[in-house]
């Protein structure tokens, strides 16, 4: 038995600790300053607040001012923040653990530069810690609840060592959880971040049927379609941008799939549809976290400076940039259709 713990108690992080608690693993879940009712709330019932599933026999729940408890004698960390936990984590969980503790990240996402460059979660640690550590993450399509009700599901651990990578897919892997694994940080967690952005854009034809159908009517799925293949299109021009590798589209198509279908990023995505405003639009989700305008916004800046560098044409990503014109520039949504439209002679 290996004892993994994670920080983190939101439903990710939460759920990622099933199949390993399934393989016989002792599973110590840490709440951020935020997670404090979530811990509390397992404690005394052994449900998930918001997973709203019985967590396993094998979890154990800690405070975050019991993390070193918490940290003693485990032999993975995983970090279970959402993007907007990434600089807390950074500065407050990283520079106390032991240099020999790999870590696992299951936040998706990337910052960009004053370059142009998107640099995904794992380098970004990297780059700002002053000291060297395992950094590993997880891509691909997963939601939070499937994964806790054992519905098969495909994911990618990335890291820089194929040997620990192995090491932890043998904490984890299943009947149920399949793990490959990459030594390609870029490339899968780019694909996977950008999938955000993308399932924005997929869903603005779910608004548009709705205006056109009345909400709860027939759903137009041609133009879903039509949104999701330029989607795959255009995130495999960024994974040429940022040099990943091209098969990681799997894992971007794969989680925009996902995406698509359920949760907050469709929810904005069908209200833009729907005629609303950016600005409206958020007032109707107030409260509402949304890691698709983050990471659909820095994408976009990051294109938007590779454009005017020379190294990127506007003409390849003309949905990303009509999302952005929604987001940061007070656009209505009309999606640029012809601007889709490709010609390819074989020799």
């Amino acid at each position: 038995m290996s004892i993994i713990t994670i920080v983190g108690a939101g439903m990710m992080g939460s759920a990622i600790g099933f199949p390993a608690s399934d393989n016989g693993h002792e599973i110590r879940l840490v709440g951020t300053p935020l997670d404090r009712e979530i811990i509390e709330h397992a404690r005394r019932t052994g449900e998930h607040l918001t997973l709203r599933r019985r967590l396993p026999e094998r979890f154990r729940y800690y405070q975050i001012e019991e993390l070193d408890e918490a940290l003693a004698g485990a032999e993975l960390l995983v970090s279970g923040v959402s993007s907007f936990g990434v600089d807390w984590f950074l500065e407050e969980i990283l520079p106390v653990i032991q240099e020999t503790l790999p870590v696992l990240a299951v936040t998706k996402g990337m910052q960009d530069t004053e370059d142009g460059e998107l640099i995904p979660y794992p380098h970004l640690y990297a780059k700002k810690l002053d000291r060297r550590l395992s950094l590993n993450a997880v891509g691909g399509p997963c939601t939070s609840y499937e994964l806790a009700d054992h519905d098969p599901t495909e994911v990618c651990f990335c890291g820089e060592d194929m040997e620990v990578l192995r090491r932890i897919k043998a904490l984890f892997e299943t009947n149920y959880y399949h793990v490959s694994l990459s030594t390609d940080v870029v490339g899968v967690e780019c694909a996977v971040a950008m999938k955000n952005a993308y399932a924005l854009a997929v869903t603005l034809a779910v608004g548009l049927s709705e205006r056109t159908e009345g909400v709860g009517g027939t759903l137009h799925y041609n133009s879903q379609a039509g949104l999701f293949g330029q989607s795959v299109r255009e995130m495999r021009r960024l994974l040429a941008l940022v040099g990943g590798g091209e098969e990681n589209i799997v894992y971007g198509a794969g989680d925009l799939y996902v995406t698509v279908f359920g949760g907050r990023t469709r929810l904005i995505g069908t209200l833009l549809g729907r005629g609303l405003s950016f600005e409206r639009a958020m007032e109707e989700l107030e409260g509402v976290t949304l890691e698709s305008i983050v990471i659909a916004t820095r994408t976009a800046r990051a294109v938007r400076r590779l454009i005017e560098l020379g190294r990127a044409k506007a003409e390849d990503f003309p949905l990303l940039l009509h999302v952005d014109d929604i987001i940061s520039r007070g656009a209505q949504v009309a999606i640029p259709w012809s601007s889709f439209e490709t010609e390819e002679t074989r020799a």
